[in-house]
């Protein structure tokens, strides 16, 4: 990016030019969309929720998983050079076991091609390139990259935890990243925004962390989709940097764009913390469009498309769960909902970290638990695992004894890494029969996400809970109300948590971790011959301007179907860089209508029934294109676009479901895939196990145009069903060339005859 100073003349200029064009007061989203346009662009005419923006990010974010994926497309760009800053970072694909030093030396083993191919090709194409163990991704963006009023993608669905310093953030598939760092204009669905007011302040056990998991119990896992969470108010002084950070993390489990909070004393406090005071001083000078306008906030009904109010003073700890991040209960309710829910109440494990609740902040507030539960001679129930966010912190928690409290208690110290939260977790533990509970400061608790076991019950929670948890060892527990038995016999009562926003002696710095990008000058992008953990692209064959006819149908999807059901992580991870090998787990943690089943789908070519990529490559081989049905959010979750490469790959032509998730969406529209609504839902359950389908009228593929699809069923009967889409005219031209990539050549080509 540009030096501050020089970026917010150029901000302030264009807000400048906005204001008048528009001749009304802005909210904070407005202002940093608008002033990142690509080219200018009569305002006015931009609808909400409806028309796309073409966009000019000011930069670009990878962790490793992705990073993969979205450099393999970068290299088929034609490119020498990333026209943005871009960062990787190696976070995903360590596994937590032993603990820091030797997970870590078997991590460097296990990935030391794909870490190479990752070196090798950041230092070719100018991109900075942050080692396995420097920290996770959103982490080491807030402590290094975020900066008010800028504008980020990543390729993580997580990467709106920047907007805690206020910078506009957005999670996004890797051929989006491609278009980012090719210099190509990006393009966004302008969203609705929701302005999210706060009052009071939190108080007690209640953390940043239960601000979020109550908005989630409001509005579930597709109440923010395509819309930018706004935060306002004079609760929002009360909240650390960190702490904005941790709810605009988990924005993305509203479906939401990203989300935002204005810029104050809180975020300079951070920039000057983190040896940004340049950055930090910059943004004072620009500080009154780094917020909404003043009549904004005096009656922001009239300017945000929704109003939330939450009083911060009755919040209350959560804990939201089993299964899915909205499902939210205080910790005062856990008793009568366990009973009735038959949850699973002995806590096994509790973990802390992940890009959530890693910071200075969360560990020391962590550890104040932990040593009051020690001085009141209470011993843990259950065992203890953290994650610190980076490099920089660990140090300085080691330093300041922060790790040693929680050692104390039976902690285990693991990679700075991501670790657990993504399934990268050995819990050698061999019964996945038993149900068990454990608890998380984690985002998301989908089945299996952790540790792969169907039957762990997995509930998120603050860090405080976490540790108080893992001493009482029983999810029914609520640490505001209840005591506890220690060694000597006594009732104890803990303490509330306290802890430190910044430590006292500062930051301590890594001296190791980064590599700054490079000319790119005679290096090589290294890619072991014979891989079958990387291998090169082949571009996607172009729409043929026929009719889709014969589809097969692969799977009709039954309830919730995530990222993780499409294309599983875990053991997974190793194939991100290998299409044809991750294409093996298509589909298979999702649950088949026809017999309540995962993995398992009836070949009609056969009779039998077999795993979803076996059927989808019998149906490939045949020539036979297929469709996948399903029910809401589809794709709910993760940025992976593997989950959208792996049908394309594998010859899926149309995904037609009740609704989308919005990361999702897009990336089946860059891989030059139909991603269809139901015009009514209700046709779901008109699809049958052995029907065929036409899709019709695609010779008039237009936006807000309708296209018809035929099912033909097995009795000879059929069903015309009438499908939506959200196409503009370019996406429309991504699914004619076969791909966002193939349309970009096409037009590079033809810019330069």
């Amino acid at each position: 990016m540009k030096n501050a100073k020089d970026f917010y003349n150029e901000y302030l200029s264009r807000v400048a030019e906005v204001r008048k064009d528009q001749k009304r007061p802005l909210i904070l989203t407005e202002k940093i969309i608008y002033s990142h346009l690509y080219t200018s662009q009569c305002l006015t005419a931009v609808r909400r929720g409806t028309d796309y923006v073409d966009l000019r990010p000011d930069r670009v974010a990878m962790q490793d998983a992705t990073a993969q994926m979205a450099l393999l497309q970068f290299m088929n760009a034609g490119q020498e050079l990333v026209a943005v800053p871009a960062t990787v970072h190696c976070d995903h694909l360590i596994k937590a076991r032993d603990g820091r030093e030797p997970d870590l030396a078997q991590a460097q083993e296990a990935n030391g091609e794909v870490y190479s191919f990752l070196q090798t090709a950041a230092a070719k194409y100018g991109i900075g390139f942050w080692k396995p163990g420097a920290g996770i991704i959103h982490q080491t963006v807030l402590e290094n990259y975020a900066l008010p009023g800028g504008l980020m993608v990543g390729t993580d669905s997580h990467t709106p935890n920047a907007g805690g310093l206020g910078m506009m953030a957005i999670g996004v598939g890797g051929a989006d990243a491609v278009d980012v760092l090719t210099g190509e204009p990006w393009q966004l669905k302008m969203p609705k925004v929701y302005g999210i007011r706060l009052s009071g302040k939190l108080n007690g056990w209640a953390a940043p962390k239960d601000v979020i998991l109550k908005l989630l119990g409001l509005l579930t896992v597709k109440g923010g989709t395509n819309a930018v969470m706004e935060y306002f108010g004079e609760g929002v002084e009360s909240i650390s940097a960190t702490g904005r950070a941790t709810i605009c993390n988990m924005g993305a489990e509203l479906g939401a764009t990203c989300s935002l909070f204005p810029f104050d004393g809180q975020t300079q406090a951070y920039l000057c913390q983190t040896g940004r005071q340049a950055e930090a001083s910059a943004a004072q000078q620009a500080q009154a469009e780094l917020k909404a306008d003043s009549e904004v906030l005096d009656s922001p009904e009239q300017y945000f498309d929704k109003v939330i109010d939450i009083d911060l003073s009755t919040i209350e700890p959560h804990l939201n769960g089993p299964f899915t991040p909205d499902a939210a209960t205080a910790a005062s309710e856990m008793k009568i909902k366990a009973q009735a829910e038959d949850y699973p109440v002995d806590v096994e494990v509790s973990l802390i970290g992940s890009c959530t609740n890693s910071s200075y902040e969360d560990l020391s507030i962590a550890a104040s638990v932990a040593r009051d539960a020690r001085n009141k001679g209470l011993k843990p129930k259950a065992r203890l695992i953290v994650c610190p966010g980076s490099e920089q912190i660990r140090l300085t928690a080691e330093r300041d004894g922060i790790l040693d409290d929680l050692r104390a208690l039976g902690a285990v110290i693991m990679t700075n890494a991501c670790g657990p939260c993504i399934g990268q977790w050995d819990r050698q533990a061999t019964d996945n029969e038993r149900k068990n509970a454990i608890v998380t400061t984690f985002n998301r608790n989908f089945r299996r996400r952790a540790d792969g076991n169907p039957n762990t019950y997995a509930f998120i929670g603050s860090p405080a809970m976490a540790v108080a948890l893992a001493v009482s060892g029983r999810l029914d527990f609520n640490p505001a109300t209840d005591k506890l038995r220690n060694e000597a016999g006594q009732a104890v009562l803990l303490d509330e948590p306290i802890g430190q926003i910044f430590p006292q002696d500062g930051f301590l710095t890594p001296k190791d971790g980064f590599v700054p990008p490079q000319d790119g000058a005679g290096i090589d992008v290294v890619i072991r011959e014979g891989s079958n953990r990387l291998q090169r692209l082949q571009p996607f064959e172009p729409w043929d301007g026929k009719a889709l006819t014969g589809l097969r149908l692969l799977l009709k999807v039954a309830g919730k179907c995530t990222t993780d059901h499409i294309s599983m992580a875990g053991p997974w991870l190793r194939f991100r860089g290998h299409l044809e090998n991750i294409s093996d787990n298509l589909l298979m943690g999702a649950q088949n209508a026809f017999n309540g089943k995962a993995n398992e789908v009836l070949n009609p070519l056969d009779g039998r029934y077999e795993a979803v990529s076996v059927v989808a490559k019998a149906y490939k081989q045949s020539n036979v294109g297929s469709i996948v049905v399903a029910e809401d959010n589809y794709g709910e979750g993760s940025s992976r676009e593997h989950a959208a490469m792996e049908p394309r790959f594998l010859n899926v032509r149309v995904i037609l479901a009740k609704s989308f998730a919005r990361i999702h969406e897009t990336n089946l529209k860059k891989q030059g895939m139909l991603a269809l609504t139901f015009k009514d839902k209700e046709d779901y359950d008109k699809i049958q196990e052995r029907d065929t389908f036409d899709v019709l009228g695609l010779d008039s593929f237009a936006p807000n145009s309708q296209v018809t699809l035929v099912a033909h069923h097995a009795d000879g009967t059929k069903d015309v069903i009438e499908a939506l889409h959200t196409y503009d005219d370019k996406q429309i031209g991504w699914f004619k060339a076969g791909s966002a990539l193939n349309y970009l050549k096409i037009e590079n080509k033809e810019r330069n005859k």
